[in-house]
Parts: C-alpha cells; structure tokens; sequence
C-alpha cells in the first residue's frame, strides 16, 4: 500500500461523522448531477406514460435534453451538446444503462481523483462529452446510411464522458493495479478493456455514429492526459471560469484586503525569514493537509507537508 492510501485510511479512521463524500467532492458532485436529471426525465416519462403520451414524451421533452445529428435542428437547441452527456434514461423499460455508467464513473472516477486532484474529472468528462458530440454530429454527415437519418437520429446519456474519464485514468497511470491481494494485483488497463468491450457492444447494433461518438470521448480523455504531461493543463479556464461565476454576484473584498499602514513598515521582513518554525502535529493540521490531497493530489505536497503526515501515520500505527 502506497503512501497516499495509507493517508486516505488514515483520515477515513478519523472523521466519524456521517457523509456523502470529502468535502468539495468533485466526484460526488458530477455523480449527483447525472442522478438529478435522470429523476427528472424518469419522473416526466412516468407522468407522460400516465395519461399514455408516450409519443410525445419521445418527441417533445427528450429533444430539449439529446443532441440531434442535424446542425440545423441543433442551431435551434445548441445547449444540448452540454445536456445530453448529463441525461440518461430508461430505454424500453431498461434502467441498466444508467447504472452502468453510473458505476464506471464511480470506478474509473475515484481513482483519477485520487492521482490527479479534485479538479480534473469534471473538465475531462465535459471535454469527452463535448467531443464525443462533435464526433457524432460528423459521423452522421460522414458515413454512408447516416444521412438520411439525421432529421430524427440523436445522442443521450453520460457514456461519452464516462469513456473520457476511464481513458484519462489509464493513460495517466497504465500501471495502476486495484485488487493487489490476487496475484499482485489486476492493472487497471485491463478494467479498461473490459469497459470498452462492453460499451462498445452495447451500441454495436444501434448506430455507428454512436460508437464514433464513444471513440472521440475516449480520444478526448487520452489527448488531456498527454497535454497536462506536457505542460498544458486543459482544466485551469475551466475551474477559474467556475470560480469566477460562483462569485460573480459577491461582493467586492478587495478593499478590505489591502495590507494596512503597520503591516507595511513593521512586518516587512523583505527577503529574511523572521524565524525558523518547526511543524507541530495536530489534528487540525492533518485534516487540513488530507484536504489539500483530496483537491490537488498527493504530488501538490510540500516536503514538510509529507513529513507531517509521515510523523502523524508513525504516531498512529503506535
């Protein structure tokens, strides 16, 4: 067991309270989104189902959600290449597509947390999502048979940004193994395969288009990892865009920020180091360096940082 998982144990052993997840799960929060609009659709359909407009349900709701093949019908509903990657829902009846995908998030998910940070995911699942659309959208104008049907053919459900999530974690850690008590471990690739295995066959006979579509999040989820590899990171605008539209309507602090008249002149050091501190280990301090783990990655560590949680994991095996 890594060092990182022996820390996550740790902090598992001591917060007690009950919780869906850290805090700022990023994780938790994509799985909730996907969870909301699925009840909403599910909801709609048992209504429509009710006073059997089923028809209509397919053809009036699921339009402001899917994402149409037709440039023309999505220049009338260009929201849906965000939509539709947030709404899964029950096909004839079948709820397993939505827990499947559910699941894969929830595997591949957890453990790209885990390497990269708490903010990548949701950029590599809107990015495969995205893509995937693009994908499909050129597909239905490309291959033979697929013209005449983009007045009706349309794309739905989270598989597209699932198969971005699941290739960003392989390729950033191919090596990655879970189930380390059976011979050593199996490496995650092999997960990989069996999730494209099965994804790609269950879209096998519905439409080539979807399966393209399946091809460019995945092709999406690869390119991210390589570029951050290179120095690029595709996730910075985006969180800085989040964090720029959740404040857009608080106040402006800055006033209050400025350092006053005794800062200035009393506790300016310039480049000494009034004194030297040694770190003391305390809970508080754990919790809060645990927090940093589960936003950024073990990586984004200081080495005093690694040295508390060395000292603090000593203490505890004691």
């Amino acid at each position: 067991m890594g060092e990182s998982e022996r820390y996550q144990d740790y902090k598992k052993l001591k917060r007690r309270r009950f919780s869906l997840g850290s805090d700022n799960n990023a994780l938790m929060g994509l799985f909730t989104i996907n969870v909301i609009f699925f009840i909403v659709l599910l909801t709609l359909r048992v209504g429509y189902a009710f006073y059997g407009d089923m028809e209509y349900y397919d053809s009036q709701v699921l339009q402001w959600f899917q994402l149409p093949a037709s440039l023309t019908r999505l220049s009338e509903r260009p929201w849906t290449l965000l939509t539709y990657f947030f709404s899964d829902t029950i096909s004839n009846g079948n709820i397993f597509r939505i827990i499947s995908n559910m699941l894969w998030l929830w595997a591949f998910g957890s453990i790209l947390q885990s390497m990269a940070g708490n903010d990548k995911i949701i950029p590599v699942y809107i990015y495969g999502g995205v893509v995937g659309g693009i994908f499909f959208i050129a597909s239905s104008y490309i291959l033979p048979g697929h013209i005449e049907q983009n007045g009706y053919a349309a794309l739905l459900g989270a598989n597209t940004g699932t198969v971005a999530v699941a290739m960003a974690t392989t390729a950033l850690s191919p090596n990655h193994r879970f189930f380390t008590q059976i011979r050593g471990g199996i490496p995650i690739w092999v997960l990989m395969a069996v999730y494209l295995i099965i994804d790609f066959s269950s879209v096998a006979g519905v439409n080539a288009a979807h399966s393209i579509a399946h091809f460019g999040g995945a092709l999406a989820g690869f390119a991210f990892v390589v570029l951050l590899r290179r120095g690029k990171d595709g996730s910075i605008w985006m969180n800085r865009f989040y964090t720029w539209f959740m404040h857009l309507f608080t106040p402006d602090n800055s006033k209050a920020k400025q350092p006053s008249v005794k800062d200035k002149i009393f506790y300016n050091t310039g480049n000494r180091s009034p004194y030297s501190k040694t770190s003391i280990v305390t809970q508080q301090r754990v919790d809060e360096i645990l927090d940093k783990i589960n936003q950024k990655g073990y990586h984004f560590l200081t080495e005093e940082e690694k040295q508390i949680l060395k000292r603090a994991s000593e203490e505890e095996d004691l």
